[in-house]
């Protein structure tokens, strides 16, 4: 793989040479539907969508590494950089969809869900294997907008996280480490409007990132999951979902709460939109693949149409 420097890049912490390997998975895989959707907004500090190549940066016991993976021939080439590079690597099989098991998962259920499966074999369920980080992001994004809940990851992660390594085609960022989310003074939070409720829920979190995450890591079920995390305030059931697709791949989460799910689930799976239990009892045909679903439903295209204007963002600093 070529790459090149970006202009920043002499402000980068100095890189050796980069470790490369090369997956081939046993079933096609989708690179931008599969790990793009790990992207927190078109300026997450922790992930770039570059042309063809997915740019990655994150934290490893050994330290921030970049992660670099273009796909083409059945193939998957990686190349990592910084002192966890080799560890960077070991994570691209699941990042790429390899733990994702599509075993019992009948698309015949809707013509809908047919169609969008038969035309994208390559979309799978990405696993980071991170639950502290996917689970802050989830925090951060409670009762906001996305715009604001971009904005705040990436204003505190560019200020608090690492700088990665290698030549990344902009600057790029590992998040903080739980320690370091603890850290973060009250002013940055109020800077970025984030509120009391969520950073306090962070903070709280972070104090018990490696329980949870083994917690969370070992729940052998959907509903045990939901108890590792919701047993702690301030994480709720949207909030659980939002973490276990993300960390762990999870192919039956269902962010129940969320603002915009259930009217698009509805809509494209009746024509009209419907709640949260409407929602629940139109997945049911899928239990154990209904994350499943609402992927093929995102891809298919199909979105209920807009009846007012987006909402704003709401600047709650000078409260």
């Amino acid at each position: 793989m070529t790459m090149t420097a970006d202009a920043g890049a002499a402000d980068a912490p100095a890189a050796e040479a980069p470790l490369q390997t090369v997956y081939r998975p046993s079933a096609p895989v989708d690179l931008r539907a599969t790990v793009g959707m790990l992207r927190r907004g078109p300026g997450d500090p922790t992930m770039v969508i570059d042309g063809s190549v997915i740019w990655r940066a994150l934290r490893t016991p050994l330290g921030p590494a970049t992660l670099a993976l273009r796909a083409g021939g059945g193939e998957i080439r990686a190349t990592a950089w910084g002192a966890g590079a080799q560890h960077a690597l070991d994570t691209v099989p699941s990042l790429c969809g390899a733990d994702d098991d599509p075993t019992g998962f009948d698309p015949s259920h809707h013509p809908l869900i047919a169609e969008v499966a038969r035309r994208s074999p390559g979309l799978r369920l990405a696993r980071t294997g991170v639950v502290f980080d996917a689970l802050a992001c989830a925090i951060l994004e409670q009762k906001v907008t996305g715009l604001e809940a971009f904005r705040a990851w990436r204003m505190l992660v560019t200020k608090f996280g690492e700088r990665a390594p290698g030549p990344t085609p902009r600057p790029m960022y590992a998040a903080p480490t739980a320690p370091q989310w603890r850290r973060i003074p009250s002013w940055d939070w109020h800077r970025v409007a984030v509120q009391p409720p969520q950073s306090k829920t962070i903070v709280r979190v972070a104090e018990r990132a490696d329980s949870i995450s083994r917690a969370l890591l070992n729940a052998p079920t959907g509903e045990e999951r939901d108890r590792a995390l919701t047993s702690f305030p301030g994480v709720g059931v949207w909030t659980s979902a939002e973490t276990r697709i993300r960390a762990l791949g999870d192919p039956d989460a269902v962010s129940v709460g969320d603002y915009h799910l259930a009217h698009e689930v509805g809509h494209a799976l009746t024509g009209h939109r419907t709640d949260d239990d409407g929602m629940l009892k139109l997945l049911a045909p899928w239990a154990g693949h209904r994350q499943r679903v609402i992927r093929l439903i995102f891809a298919s295209g199909v979105s209920e149409p807009r009846r007012g204007p987006r909402l704003s963002p709401e600047d709650h600093r000078g409260r």
